[in-house]
């Protein structure tokens, strides 16, 4: 578990209660090697009653959602007979009534789970079951970006000595900074996005690059990405552009290096710094 893991369901739970217009969303991670979810995050609740409740796997709604690894809803909480009722005490201390669980699954395994929650007994549209349904899943992107971002950051220390390194331990380094690059901008977090760059920062020269040349982020990107063999194709479907924006950050970059062709802007690149 990371500690980013955590701000991304509280964020999630907030955009969860203004998609759907539901009062009250709560939820939590998987604990490492534990059968239970952990409720450590709520938004508009009125107690404390449902802080820090385990909610064990095939238990109450929320376990029937990590055991099923898919969305359930119930329309009355305390008499509904599709669950069991573990749970009905501090459910009943909120006052919840019409309660949907969703769990956010990444890489076949339950990560969380987000609840959303009215006080009245009545059935939840299919819209909201919906919204609640795309917002497990943007949280299923983020973490995965973060395991990916975690994976690379992992690769890229410690990083070769020169001299020392082989021909294949330097492209690996310079896949690893293409990748990370890459992965920067999709990252809404702004400190693991700040730790992203740094360890690009560390893969690169150890002197700070040419004063005489300043290249834009979005630049260094499509650098990068040439640097690791892409395609303009390929750079912009990593980078979420298009090939024509590539070219003309590429334009852009030559122009500034005072180089004609790829191979010389990345050259001329790594001379300055920017890249490894």
């Amino acid at each position: 578990m990371r500690a980013g893991d955590a701000v991304e369901i509280r964020g999630a739970l907030a955009r969860l209660r203004r998609a759907t217009g539901l009062p009250v969303a709560f939820g939590g991670l998987m604990e490492p090697g534990r059968r239970h979810v952990r409720i450590s995050e709520l938004s508009g609740t009125a107690t404390p009653s449902l802080s820090s409740l385990a909610v064990t796997r095939g238990s109450g709604l929320g376990g029937k959602a990590v055991a099923l690894a898919r969305p359930c809803a119930v329309t009355d909480y305390s008499v509904s007979r599709q669950i069991s009722h573990e749970y009905d005490v501090p459910v009943a201390a909120e006052g919840l009534r019409a309660v949907v669980a969703v769990p956010v699954v990444v890489r076949r395994r339950v990560r969380a789970v987000l609840y959303g929650a009215l006080r009245a007994a009545q059935p939840l549209g299919d819209r909201t079951l919906g919204e609640a349904v795309q917002t497990a899943r943007d949280v299923e992107q983020a973490l995965v970006v973060r395991e990916q971002a975690a994976d690379l950051l992992t690769a890229a220390h410690p990083r070769p000595e020169p001299g020392r390194a082989s021909g294949a331990d330097w492209e690996q380094v310079r896949e690893a900074h293409a990748a990370l690059r890459a992965l920067a901008p999709r990252i809404a977090d702004p400190v693991l996005r700040a730790e992203l760059l740094a360890a690009c920062a560390l893969l690169t020269s150890r002197t700070a690059p040419a004063a005489a040349v300043r290249l834009a982020p979005r630049e260094v990107d499509v650098l990068a990405c040439v640097a690791a063999g892409a395609t303009n194709a390929v750079a912009a479907e990593r980078l979420g552009v298009t090939a024509e924006t590539v070219k003309a950050y590429l334009r852009s970059a030559m122009r500034k290096l005072g180089v004609r062709t790829r191979g010389q802007a990345v050259v001329a690149a790594r001379r300055a710094g920017w890249l490894p």
